[in-house]
């Protein structure tokens, strides 16, 4: 007769045996689909309307990993709630790789901190970074101010405050220019306008005498004269017109940033898979096509792995989880 504890051990040995094989089925499983991903097309949504930087930058790179990978990568727009809609569904989406988000600072950082409806860093898999332009502080060309230090003296002596406008409530120009006038100490008063073209309009017209909106809306109107830019927030003057300075040359640091956009998938995605996403985006960022149409639109990007990005993004969400809190004056 077997004795109980040898019996036992056998059952415990066996058991274990058991779960060795399943674990070594699933990691022999997932590294079969990386190394066949993709063997059928790939849906990258866009979770802003067609037309603007998410959905230029997703159709790039979509377009990139196609010719590539010799398979198909189809984008959809799925538009709502500040890139909350198309966002929460793929966050639902089987982690295989066969679904992915244009996502970004507006979508994954900025309203997040106003629309609870999902976590930014444990619902996603932070793939790799696209791109984004600066926001550039920009007024109309009738407006009497030539730099910004004469813009905050006239900001301080317009009685009510001075009103400026922003591509939306809760937008990345719009916490940028809360975060300005509480630095510089100057009254205003915020129109939201639903995306940078109303914005831009009512700038060029002389609705509103300023507005904090991407570059790239903007630069075509500041070279042609009728408006003029300020400040940027980007890292470095913009080429084509590198007579304005940047916010951090006039002592605001904590303005640098672009309203950056990137690739990311649903949580728990396999480490290989993402890094073999992370390294094609990569490769399809240095091409001749999308550099020339990056450099058109003044975006910058930066070639980093997966975790250094997945970083990037946490710091990104501490950073602007903090502004937002000084801006509604929580403490």
């Amino acid at each position: 007769m077997t004795s109980l504890p040898f019996a036992f051990k056998r059952i415990t040995l066996l058991g274990t045996l058991l779960l060795s094989l399943s674990a070594a089925s699933i990691t022999w499983a997932q590294s079969t689909a990386t190394a066949d991903w993709p063997s059928k097309p790939v849906r990258i949504v866009v979770p802003f309307a067609p037309g603007g930087s998410s959905d230029t930058l997703g159709r790039a790179i979509a377009q990139q990993l196609q010719l590539a990978l010799k398979q198909s990568f189809v984008v959809e727009n799925r538009a709502g709630g500040g890139g909350t809609v198309g966002s929460s569904q793929v966050s639902k989406s089987a982690p295989d790789g066969y679904t992915l988000v244009v996502s970004g600072i507006a979508s994954h950082v900025i309203a997040p901190t106003e629309n609870k409806v999902y976590n930014p860093m444990t619902d996603f898999t932070h793939i790799a970074m696209l791109a984004g332009p600066p926001l550039v502080l920009a007024v109309n060309a009738a407006v009497p101010v030539k730099n910004v230090q004469e813009f905050i003296a006239y900001a301080q002596n317009t009685k009510g405050g001075l009103s400026w406008g922003s591509p939306g409530q809760g937008t990345h120009g719009h916490i940028v220019g809360e975060l300005f006038s509480r630095k510089a100490k100057f009254e205003q008063t915020h129109i939201s306008y639903k995306g940078a073209g109303p914005a831009v309009a009512d700038l060029i017209s002389g609705q509103i005498p300023a507005a904090v909106m991407t570059y790239s809306s903007a630069n075509a109107h500041i070279t042609s004269g009728k408006l003029r830019g300020l400040a940027t927030t980007s890292s470095k003057r913009v080429t084509d017109n590198p007579d304005i300075p940047t916010f951090a040359e006039l002592g605001y640091p904590e303005l640098t940033s672009t309203t950056w956009f990137s690739l990311s998938g649903p949580p728990g995605m396999p480490a290989d898979l993402v890094q073999k996403i992370n390294q094609e985006v990569r490769k399809g960022m240095k091409t001749p096509t999308v550099q020339k149409q990056l450099a058109l639109e003044n975006m910058e990007t930066q070639d980093w792995d997966a975790a250094r990005f997945t970083s990037y993004v946490a710091a990104e969400v501490d950073k602007w989880s903090s502004a937002t809190s000084v801006i509604k004056g929580k403490p």
